[in-house]
């Protein structure tokens, strides 16, 4: 064991995320403003812990001042949220704005930049309107991807000379995921073709708001923000190699591809043709796909995903899954977040650092989401009422320092951001981990309370050192 020192460069960004749906609440929401959460949350509350969910969130929209000033406090460069699609139109046909919601954003903003912390906004943080997932079938229909740039049109023409960092989606992969291929959240169905479609039609919509918004002439940039897994075979075997390349097609090159390159893999076609998997797609589309790849990509990473070669047949009457090619594997020995059940293994943002810079043309990207979701926190709270958050200190220090070294071996990497700024409602687990520098305290009206971890950041972002005790051999 050694210790061991780096710089952060200056303009390396130091920040932290959250969404529109997740810190919010519903103060000043009108009728038929619903949400897809809002509308799983109304429809599904018994799923979400001890109640908790979008409705009153963290109260961000009436306190964002208050959260503004600890932002700047805790040392954060910039942060990023979403602004609310289902909240920011009244008509989603029309494109009418609701004016006391985007007023609502240009106070942030302007409270933002008076703390010197720069906003990146997602244009879609799983915020698609109830009323278009009701009327249309959400993003199965290419009614939906044209709505959604008008969306973003009246957005880019509010906002444009106070955003220059833009965001197609966050994780287009999760809603459609959870919903059609493995039924775990409302409205609960499995069908693999509407979760290809969905894929293809966030991936079109990506391309059009790229276009969009360099025919405007827009200052800044238009990215994604992706949660690709990074994914380990169990062995080196054939039949393992073979498990882990195609669970990396289906959940992590069916958006990299496109996004970057401009095409999807050509044995993702074949894969699906192959399980009778229908989903519709033009040669238009796939012009526009190619022509308009993103800016800059944000990468969310938590855990690692390791799998083996399946060792049981699909059942024939189950409609096709991905999983028809794979089996999780458990690595012996492996460290744990035992509140999340997810394995802790910071080497994660290094390999996939270099895998953007060999394979996805050393794009510029950062990390746009890292963090440890604790259960109780309140056990580590000292005499003096402060929350004993060593253990994201640490979990911060090790994937930082994964970081900072894939930036010296050449990956194209502008910055580390947390999730999350404060601790807020994640689906179904509502308030149960907690992930913020900040706590939000639920028995005592949200009050705000800085954690040890807030302190150390600021230290961080100010000295620009991180110091961090490693084992020799890690790289």
């Amino acid at each position: 064991m050694s210790t061991k020192t780096l710089s952060i460069p200056q303009d390396f960004i130091l920040g932290a995320a959250a969404s529109a749906w997740q810190t919010e609440g519903w103060s000043g929401k009108k009728e038929g403003q619903d949400s897809w959460p809002d509308l799983w949350y109304k429809n599904d509350r018994h799923v979400w812990h001890n109640g908790y969910g979008p409705a009153v969130a963290t109260d961000f929209i009436n306190r964002f001042r208050e959260d503004v000033a600890l932002m700047k406090d805790a040392g954060l460069t910039h942060y990023r949220t979403s602004i609310n699609w289902s909240r920011f139109l009244t008509d989603y046909e029309n494109g009418t704005v609701d004016e006391e919601y985007a007023a609502y954003y240009d106070q942030l903003f302007d409270e933002m930049q008076r703390h010197g912390i720069e906003p990146m906004i997602c244009l879609e943080h799983y915020e698609l309107p109830g009323y278009l997932l009701e009327t249309y079938g959400g993003w199965a229909s290419k009614k939906v991807v044209e709505l959604y740039v008008l969306y973003a049109q009246k957005v880019f023409e509010r906002y444009h000379q106070k955003v220059t960092r833009w965001f197609t989606f966050n994780e287009p992969i999760v809603v459609q995921t959870r919903v059609y291929l493995d039924a775990l959240r409302w409205p609960y169905e499995q069908n693999t073709g509407t979760w290809m479609q969905w894929n293809h039609h966030k991936t079109l919509a990506t391309a059009k708001v790229v276009k969009l918004f360099r025919a405007q002439g827009y200052r800044g940039t238009v990215g994604c923000i992706l949660n690709p897994e990074v994914t380990y075979p169990r062995s080196r075997a054939a039949h393992d190699l073979r498990a882990a390349e195609v669970y990396d097609l289906f959940y992590n090159r069916v958006f990299l591809d496109p996004m970057v390159h401009g095409e999807y893999p050509a044995e993702l076609f074949t894969l699906l043709e192959q399980h009778n998997v229908a989903w519709d797609y033009t040669a238009d589309e796939l012009a526009i796909i190619r022509d308009n790849t993103v800016d800059e990509l944000g990468i969310n990473l938590y855990y690692p995903h390791r799998v083996k070669a399946p060792s049981r047949a699909w059942h024939p009457q189950t409609p096709f899954h991905p999983a028809y090619y794979y089996e999780p594997f458990e690595l012996p020995g492996r460290r744990m977040n035992t509140s999340r059940g997810w394995e802790i293994y910071p080497r994660i943002v290094y390999d996939m650092a270099m895998r953007i810079k060999n394979a996805y043309r050393n794009i510029p990207w950062f990390v746009a989401e890292s963090g440890m979701g604790v259960e109780n926190e309140a056990q580590f709270r000292n005499a003096d009422g402060v929350i004993e958050d060593d253990y994201r200190i640490r979990f911060i220090s090790e994937h930082l320092y994964q970081t900072l070294l894939a930036r010296e071996d050449g990956a194209n990497c502008h910055g580390y951001m947390l999730w999350a700024f404060t601790d807020n409602v994640s689906p179904m687990n509502a308030f149960k981990n907690r992930y913020g520098l900040i706590e939000i305290d639920l028995n005592h009206q949200r009050a705000r309370r800085a954690k040890k971890s807030a302190t150390w950041f600021r230290q961080l972002r100010d000295s620009r050192q991180l110091t961090l005790t490693v084992d020799d051999e890690d790289k």
